[in-house]
């Protein structure tokens, strides 16, 4: 056993720390103790927290299991700790410098109220290690057995000064001895460091080198090699159009959007006419020329538009032709004539063209007639209908047709065959009247029957009342249209029952292995048809090789013409300005000086008024800001009276497409512009107040213009003015006195409206 070790007999403990500790001989008081023994035995602070606190701590934690699982002698039973007293609020912990045990009187229960074995080395040890913060000073080591004995009998009061000496003797020679340690350690990390230094990093421009990494799938790192080496082998394709065409051609066919300029872009690098690719583009440019002219196509312009279509390869394309036109019949029926007459133009060079339109014609009246499908039906038959006018189609179709829609009569049906016998009567009359006069007995047979509805049977009394006027607004081909000579047309003779085909597959495109030849057959055919035309185009053109001087004075001419702009966008624009300007314009006053601001071009005056009254009818109550509108402009100059009175004739006479609100407001208009005579009275020149030539819309316009005239002049200057003698020539339509019937309407209607007091002097004249 060596000096430093004493051995301890379990039933003796080791003695308990003072819980006050009184100054050392010296005067040596150890501040951050004393300081926590004075917050430990606050009276504030709870045992709760101090127990928390404690439990919490490092050093609480390190010295219990170093208890619970040491390797040195265990704990015995002492009859001593049966009588201990109760355990204090305050418990012992290691003063700073010390080594402080708990005292088994402070045990938390019976079980660890018992005494250790442990030998002074160990103590040393742990007072040594490197987590305490003192170190033991082996020469205080002798302990005997009496004063261990007696330190166990000891209460928890505090020890009296004589025992406190070695204590604090201990803490001073720990603290020495930590002071001691640290220099030394501090000193032989200095050393280190300085016999101990980095070598110097050089630096340099080079980047650092990166160990590249191992494959880990050594089969795919090869088939990587292989599509590198190929991609490197494989050269450029040169750039291929038609390649390129092929495939934004199947990608709009699958929906895909594709940019036309990137179409048209390959469509100019496709040289080679063979080609599928190059015919496509021709198929498609026809397509388009075709609808194009068709849909431009009217009685003014008829005669271009044929010369135009005659342009085009119609042979190649005659089924997008007869397409084209029946998509647009259908679409406007009213201009079915002039489609007619296009149609019959064409038929006179190339009759295969209308024999396709005849048949398709023919197989969609009767799949629209299986299927109910009026609208159809009667596109159909107007059309047919007016290719039999210009003797395109033959007669016995059209009374096949009229057989099949009267032989079980429905209210559709007869409906069908009455607008069929309006377009089509006055050439069966014509041509054959037998047939006529027997459709018209079936007519008849079917009215007095009595089975249709009413409406039904009105639509057949007003086509008998066409039929006694001779067809008058319903001519056989119209004067504007009549453009063929009867022995040039070629007339089809397809029947109702006969087996068709539409020949559907011209609707399409198709690829033509003689191109080349079907178009040099085409181009003879257009110059036989356009022949005279190109021979005065080349004439003109020698003409003026040779005489250069006349050219350039012609140039100089066309430069000097105007262009007209036939669209009417110009007008439109004008429109929309006025418009604006009205909309825009706080008072009249404004307006007025607006309006007068806008540049108008010779004969556009009238659009000025027109639009002052359309915007004035537009409103749904009358606005007074657009009779002084109009006022100031009557009385600004003597052109803006002129335009208004034109604009009241022209009003008055077509007064009828009116409905009421608006007929309201241009009356109201009109009469604030006669009361406060900013238009002269003669205007009335144009009103003829009888039965015959009044409707009831133009009696309601005369009512609302004569009471509004009353309310602002009064009645005694509306009776000078009528008995003014300088206007009884413009009054004698509205005061009739030579014929009494007129006179008459003419009193009964003033008294009616409220205005009796004009008439009182007509009285006398009956």
């Amino acid at each position: 056993m060596s000096d430093l070790e004493v051995e301890v007999p379990s039933t003796v403990v080791r003695p308990s720390v003072t819980r006050k500790r009184s100054p050392s001989r010296d005067g040596d008081i150890d501040k951050d103790s004393e300081a926590r023994y004075r917050r430990r035995r606050s009276p504030s602070r709870s045992r709760t927290s101090l127990r928390r606190n404690r439990s919490k701590s490092p050093e609480y934690l390190k010295r219990s299991n170093r208890r619970r699982y040491s390797s040195s002698n265990s704990w015995s039973r002492s009859p001593s700790y049966s009588s201990s007293p109760p355990r204090s609020r305050s418990r012992g912990r290691e003063a700073r410098g010390r080594v402080v045990e708990r005292s088994p009187s402070y045990s938390r229960s019976p079980s660890q109220s018992r005494s250790r074995s442990r030998s002074l080395s160990d103590v040393l040890s742990d007072t040594r290690s490197p987590r305490r913060r003192h170190t033991f000073d082996q020469r205080q080591v002798p302990i005997s057995h009496s004063s261990v004995s007696r330190s166990s009998s000891r209460s928890v009061s505090p020890a009296p000064r004589e025992s406190s000496a070695p204590n604090d003797s201990l803490i001073k020679n720990m603290r020495g001895r930590k002071q001691l340690e640290s220099s030394e350690a501090q000193k032989k990390r200095s050393r280190e460091s300085d016999s101990v230094s980095p070598p110097a990093r050089k630096r340099t421009s080079s980047p650092p080198h990166h160990r590249p990494l191992p494959d880990i799938d050594a089969r795919r790192a090869r088939e990587r090699e292989r599509q590198a080496a190929e991609r490197e082998e494989k050269e450029v394709k040169p750039f291929d159009p038609q390649a390129e065409y092929e495939r934004l051609l199947k990608l709009r066919s699958g929906g895909t959007y594709v940019p036309p300029a990137r179409l048209r872009a390959l469509q100019s690098q496709l040289v080679e006419k063979d080609s599928k690719e190059y015919q496509r583009i021709a198929w498609d440019n026809l397509k388009k020329a075709i609808n194009g002219l068709v849909n431009k196509v009217n009685k003014s312009n008829i005669r271009e538009i044929a010369q135009d279509v005659f342009k085009q390869n119609l042979v190649r394309g005659r089924g997008l032709f007869v397409r084209s036109v029946m998509r647009a019949q259908a679409a406007s029926l009213p201009f079915t004539p002039v489609y007619a007459a296009l149609v019959a133009i064409v038929n006179t060079k190339l009759p295969q063209i209308g024999e396709l339109l005849l048949t398709r014609l023919i197989i969609q009246f009767r799949k629209a007639f299986r299927r109910n499908d009026k609208a159809v039906c009667i596109s159909s038959t107007t059309f047919l209908a007016h290719l039999c006018n210009y003797q395109v189609a033959h007669e016995i179709v059209i009374l096949q047709m009229l057989h099949l829609l009267l032989e079980r009569p429905t209210d559709d049906s007869v409906e069908i065959a009455v607008g069929f016998m309006r377009e089509v009567g006055a050439f069966l009359a014509e041509t054959s009247a037998p047939a006529n006069n027997g459709v018209f007995e079936r007519f008849r047979a079917i009215l007095h029957e009595g089975q249709l509805e009413k409406r039904t049977q009105y639509m057949i009394e007003v086509l008998f009342l066409i039929r006694k006027n001779s067809y008058e607004k319903n001519p056989i081909i119209a004067e504007d249209l009549d453009l063929i000579e009867e022995e040039d047309q070629i007339t089809h003779m397809i029947g109702l029952d006969d087996e068709l085909h539409g020949d559907d597959q011209l609707n399409v495109f198709k690829f033509d292995s003689e191109y080349e030849e079907n178009e040099q057959k085409y181009k003879a055919i257009r110059d036989e048809i356009l022949g005279s035309e190109n021979d005065d185009s080349d004439g003109s053109d020698a003409s003026s090789e040779e005489e250069d001087d006349e050219e350039e004075d012609e140039s100089s001419e066309q430069k000097k013409l105007e262009i007209q702009d036939m669209t009417n966008k110009n007008l439109v624009n004008l429109r929309r300005t006025i418009y604006l300007t009205i909309r825009s314009s706080m008072d009249y006053e404004e307006c007025c000086h607006k309006l007068m601001r806008i540049n108008l071009q010779p004969g556009q005056e009238i659009e000025l008024v027109n639009m002052i009254i359309e915007c004035c009818s537009q409103e749904k109550i009358y606005s007074k800001f657009y009779g002084l509108i109009g006022e100031r402009f009557c009385k600004i100059n003597r052109k803006w009276q002129d335009q208004f009175a034109k604009a009241f004739t022209s009003y008055y006479d077509t007064i009828h497409r009116y409905e009421t609100n608006r007929l309201r407001n241009i009356g109201k208009f009109f009469a604030h512009l006669l009361a406060s005579d900013g238009l002269n009275w003669s205007v009335l020149e144009c009103v003829h107040l009888n039965e015959e030539e009044t409707t009831a819309s133009s009696r309601i316009f005369l009512k609302i213009l004569f009471q509004d005239i009353a309310e602002e002049m009064g009645m005694k200057l509306m009776l000078a003015r009528f008995r003014n003698p300088d206007l009884s020539t413009e009054f004698e339509g509205i005061f009739n006195k030579k014929n009494p019937t007129d006179l008459r309407f003419s009193i009964n209607f003033f008294t009616a409206i409220g205005l009796g007091a004009v008439t009182e002097d007509l009285r006398k004249e009956l």
